[in-house]
């Protein structure tokens, strides 16, 4: 286990370094100059050279880059542009809004697809199977910001049981601020769990048909026990690695359902910094997003290889 977490971490440590050069290098091959494109094209060659000389576009690659990558170790992310206020504090404001609501849509994700799952893979081949799976085909045919506006017009405008948008900040107290976060949970949530379902699904179904769990049965296990017991453990790693997939992109990928419930997150400050040509907080923004879906990853191949040692033994 000591020789996979040690090739993981040097494995995670590469990435997360290229990424870091990617993300950068986006500067360099950007049309024109940086400053340039962040005053845009009415800009006086003094104004952008006074920019450029600010932000240090002037000076070399290597120089800034390095200089960057140094900041962000000392949590440092640099001056907004746009805000004319450190980025680090943009971005953490940001995620208390966006980490939560991942995590509110993850365990909703949770705990339907694996209910859904184990209901559908008992079932196999009868109308709870087929209800199950239709359900989850409707699911990953309908994006999640048409889940967002339907959710807005039935529970908000309609019942009025939850705020239509808007955030009143944890200051307000957990039940607004939890609530106000409620609607756009499930909308992010019913998409992944319909694609988490049938990865449940079909892996416990690869799992009930091996030899164990016809011993298991052999010698009087209850269905449900050998289920339980034996099928869903056996069948957490692709389960857990999609799992991980979809934390990232929660966090990740909420900046159109941020935008329809007017939610101060990650997804909305990328917007913003985008109409305000503020590159540098979409650099930083971008590679914050980069690092969350590499560490996810890591954090779930070390959890799998925990589980089973079958993937410990392939990589040593």
């Amino acid at each position: 286990m000591l020789l996979y977490l040690l090739q993981r971490v040097l494995l995670l440590v590469a990435t997360l370094a290229f990424a870091s050069l990617v993300v950068f290098g986006v500067l360099e091959i950007l049309p024109g100059d940086a400053a340039q494109v962040m005053l845009g094209a009415s800009a006086t060659p003094q104004a952008v050279a006074a920019l450029a000389h600010k932000l240090g576009l002037d000076q070399p690659f290597a120089t800034r880059y390095f200089a960057w990558l140094a900041g962000i170790a000392r949590g440092d992310f640099g001056l907004s542009y746009a805000y004319d206020s450190p980025i680090g504090a943009l971005i953490s404001d940001r995620l208390a809004v966006s980490a939560p609501l991942a995590l509110i849509a993850m365990a909703l994700t949770a705990v339907i697809a694996l209910s859904a799952g184990l209901f559908a893979a008992q079932r196999r081949g009868k109308r709870g199977d087929f209800a199950v799976m239709a359900a989850s085909q409707i699911g990953l045919a309908v994006p999640n910001f048409w889940f967002a506006i339907l959710l807005v017009l039935v529970f908000a405008v309609k019942l009025r049981l939850a705020p239509s948008g808007g955030f009143p900040g944890w200051s307000a107290g957990f039940a607004p601020a939890f609530g106000a976060l409620i609607l756009p949970a499930i909308s992010l949530g019913l998409v992944q769990a319909a694609i988490l379902t049938r990865v449940t699904r079909s892996a416990l179904l690869d799992v009930l048909g091996e030899d164990f769990i016809r011993t298991a049965r052999a010698k009087g296990l209850s269905r449900r026990a050998v289920l339980w017991r034996h099928a869903l453990p056996n069948a957490l790693t692709p389960i857990l690695t999609i799992m991980g997939l979809q934390f990232a992109n929660l966090i990740a990928g909420a900046i159109i359902v941020e935008n329809v419930f007017v939610l101060p997150g990650v997804g909305q400050l990328i917007f913003q910094a985008i109409a305000n040509r503020d590159i540098l907080v979409v650099e930083d923004c971008v590679m914050l997003l980069a690092a969350i879906v590499i560490i996810v990853n890591f954090i779930v191949d070390v959890a799998c290889a925990a589980i089973d040692p079958r993937l410990r033994r392939r990589a040593a």
